[in-house]
């Protein structure tokens, strides 16, 4: 089978931003955060679980260390204790507490406001790095690629990288850098009612015409096409 051009694939990734602002025009994220500061350590918080049990956390955490200072002289013991139910508490603690005193000792006890000074607080990465970047300061330096991102990118076959980290740059080759801005918020929540992990729903999906997995994600058949009557088997007689 012949490899499919960038030309074929960017038109594909433009009509599936299209379809995704009608889908999600205004979608905003489910983090609670009231500061680049709190933005931060929200997401530092939100790996390997849901922004809901985030949500359920950082009202008592901000309480009691609303700001880097206060963070920064934080017990990581006691950080522990707030965040306990989440998942990687510990070295979420850890982050959280490192990431303050970085951010007092190095930046002013301001966040910074580019990529190359944000990845270099304990915890952030690029994905961390995009979403603060473009939801605190507006600007859009690269698409934040988490696992929805990624297994929708790789269904439309969009990307093709073993990894979310890998697969950024190949996304961000598709699709024209006017549109980077919405992506993760529009296809996470698209990743959590249409194109789930375990049984996608091709058959109510809206990109399905244009998706190259339908009915097939995973290797598996995820949902059934329509059966045919014994009257529409007749017709093609």
């Amino acid at each position: 089978m012949p490899r499919e051009s960038l030309k074929s694939k960017r038109e594909r990734g433009i009509e599936v931003c299209r379809r995704m602002q009608e889908m999600y025009p205004d979608v905003k994220s489910a983090l609670h955060f009231d500061s680049p500061f709190t933005l931060v350590i929200c997401v530092l918080l939100s790996a390997q679980t849901t922004d809901a049990a985030v949500n359920k956390v950082t009202p008592e955490l901000f309480r009691r260390w609303p700001d880097p200072e206060s963070m920064a002289a934080a017990n990581v013991s006691e950080v522990e204790e707030v965040i306990h139910p989440l998942g990687f508490f510990h070295t979420k603690a850890r982050h959280c507490v490192e990431c303050a005193q970085v951010i007092v000792s190095d930046f002013g006890g301001e966040v910074p406001g580019t990529m190359e000074e944000l990845v270099t607080l304990p915890g952030v990465g690029r994905k961390t790095a995009n979403i603060v970047l473009n939801k605190a300061f507006g600007v859009v330096d690269g698409i934040a690629v988490d696992t929805h991102v990624y297994r929708i990118a790789s269904r439309l076959k969009l990307v093709s990288a073993p990894t979310p980290a890998q697969a950024e740059p190949q996304l961000l080759k598709v699709l024209p850098r006017e549109l980077w801005g919405p992506v993760n918020e529009q296809w996470i929540h698209f990743g959590r009612e249409v194109c789930t992990s375990q049984r996608p729903k091709c058959d109510t999906c809206r990109l399905v015409d244009i998706c190259p997995s339908a009915f097939k994600a995973n290797g598996k058949p995820n949902a059934r096409k329509p059966r045919r009557t014994g009257a529409d088997k007749r017709k093609d007689r």
